[in-house]
């Protein structure tokens, strides 16, 4: 089971669940990555809609890298994501949402 508070999310690829968190050095590479200037920007590129596959790809490879995934990330391009593209976006806006989840004291 996946930790909320964790930052965690559960993505099932080619039937297996894998478990994902975006560490800080993933979201500073993201933020390289998809050219944004701050987790601000990152943030707000997701909510308002304005992600392409590309940056849902990138969203996801981070994750799996910092949940500390032994998955080949350049095999999620050809992957069976459980709930295809759609299941895929969703997964990577709710990891970084759950980036910016501040635990309760």
């Amino acid at each position: 089971m996946t930790n909320p508070w964790r930052g965690e999310v559960t993505l099932v690829i080619d039937g297996q669940p894998q478990v994902m968190r975006l560490t800080l050095g993933a979201l500073a590479g993201l933020e390289t990555a998809l050219a944004e200037p701050s987790l601000v920007a990152l943030v707000e590129r997701f909510e308002q809609g304005r992600f392409s596959s590309a940056d849902v790809l990138a969203v996801l490879k981070a994750g799996l890298a910092g949940g500390g995934c032994a998955f080949d990330a350049d095999h999620l391009d050809h992957a069976d994501i459980a709930g295809g593209p759609m299941g895929a976006a969703r997964a990577a806006a709710e990891l970084i949402a759950r980036a910016f989840v501040v635990p309760e004291a």
